[in-house]
């Protein structure tokens, strides 16, 4: 029935769905900007992110560590 229905409409000149082809082509990059900016931004906040932990790993002290923490340091 699909096969049928395909062979009964009429193609598009080339003139006209050159402009059709083209406007495909600039949605689908406007999209994959889109998308590599939100990702980009994404990373940004995980790397921001990573580095405050960092930072605090590295000011944290054995006394104000878990129990465990605390045996391994011999405190």
């Amino acid at each position: 029935m699909l096969s049928l229905l395909l062979a009964a409409t009429p193609a598009l000149p080339l003139d006209e769905a050159g402009k059709y082809v083209a406007g495909a082509y600039v949605v689908f990059v406007v999209l994959l900007v889109v998308y590599v900016g939100i990702m980009a931004s994404k990373v940004q906040r995980i790397e921001r992110e990573l580095r405050e932990v960092a930072e605090f790993a590295e000011k944290r002290t054995p006394e104000s560590g878990t129990a465990a923490d605390r045996e391994e340091a011999g405190v």
